[in-house]
């Protein structure tokens, strides 16, 4: 596939997603929410994906909304603002519930939709030199990009608050202590130590990985016994798979397994 404002690469069942803006700071215009969508769904819909890494080119990961963009539209503004969050979301919701894993390598800034975005991965690694801010409020702006989902669930709802309303900078540091991020590491090593995780999932039991986040993504809402039931259907589910019947086979001959994702 083809895109205008980022890379789509699948290999050796890794899919790599590169925002490719670098001049625009990879900010999101309608361009880049569309090819954002299209290459979520190629992941979702590709049997031979079994993991997903989103890197982007440049000195910046994601600087937010494109504010030229949107001043370009106008009066139009409200509505240009819809039909961007309505792709975006779309490609976010999707990535939260495909089977593949999604690692995502955060460098340089990630600033108002591009912190948000940082914030939907499954696993997130940090450039020591990144730094997260939301910034929405500062432009008179609400959250979008499933922030107000995920921040108060990975990092609490006071912290959410704070960062949201003051729209203050926190380094990689202070986002591994709060927990918005898996794992900081050298710049120098981002990309490569963020491919070799990806790499090892897109290797792993993949319908496994897909009912932990099917399990996760509704854990805070549902009640005990309902998430109880769930882990039994999703057990049992897995169990009967062949990926699950090699890693208990595995396991009893004290081999590693050899996941094929099914």
């Amino acid at each position: 596939m083809k895109f205008e404002t980022l890379e789509l690469t699948i290999e050796d069942g890794l899919a790599h997603i590169v925002l490719n803006r670098p001049n625009e700071a990879n900010s999101l215009n309608l361009a880049l929410a569309k090819d954002y969508l299209a290459a979520a769904i190629e992941c979702d819909t590709n049997p031979d994906v079994r993991a997903v890494l989103l890197s982007a080119t440049g000195k910046i990961f994601c600087a937010g909304g494109d504010l030229n963009y949107m001043s370009s539209q106008g009066d139009k503004v409200p509505s240009a603002l819809k039909e961007v969050t309505a792709l975006l979301h779309a490609a976010i919701a999707t990535l939260a519930r495909t089977d593949a894993p999604l690692v995502i390598a955060v460098n340089g800034v990630a600033a108002g939709a591009g912190m948000s975005i940082s914030a939907s991965g499954d696993i997130v690694l940090a450039g020591a030199s990144s730094s997260f801010t939301m910034a929405y409020t500062a432009a008179g702006l609400a959250p979008d990009a499933s922030s107000s989902y995920y921040l108060p669930r990975v990092i609490g709802l006071r912290k959410t608050q704070e960062l949201m309303l003051t729209n203050r900078t926190i380094d990689a540091e202070e986002a591994l202590e709060i927990g918005l991020v898996t794992k900081v590491v050298p710049d120098d090593e981002l990309l490569a130590e963020a491919k070799k995780l990806a790499q090892s999932f897109a290797k792993g039991p993949t319908k496994a990985y897909g009912m932990v986040k099917h399990l996760l993504i509704n854990s805070l809402t549902n009640p005990l016994e309902t998430q109880m039931e769930l882990e039994s259907r999703a057990i049992t589910a897995t169990g009967g798979t062949e990926d699950g019947r090699e890693g208990i086979n595995a396991f009893l001959e004290k081999r590693k397994p050899n996941f094929k994702g099914r």
